[in-house]
């Protein structure tokens, strides 16, 4: 899964799931500020996550992210150290 199928399906909750507009989704975009989330969207957003990408999420990593391109680094790279642990091909 390269980066930009990472970004359609996080964008694509985001809006489905979490109500975000879809134009202020940009990858320079105030991670808190665009999508609003409080501390209980913070939690759904681990879990669609975790559902939707197959890793688990620690909390902690959340407070390194800034804006949304730092999320799709993240999940990007994330879902880059699954691929190689389970030793399948990307």
């Amino acid at each position: 899964m390269n980066k930009e199928q990472v970004i359609e399906i996080i964008n694509e909750f985001l809006v489905e799931d979490f109500e975000v507009d879809a134009d202020k989704i940009t990858p320079d975009a105030n991670l808190k500020e665009t999508l609003d989330l409080d501390s209980l969207d913070y939690v759904d957003l681990v879990v669609s996550i975790e559902s939707n990408f197959g890793f688990k999420v620690k909390p902690e990593d959340f407070q390194a992210m800034v804006v949304v391109d730092d999320f799709y680094d993240y999940v990007t790279r994330k879902v880059a150290e699954k691929v190689r642990h389970n030793g399948q091909m990307g």
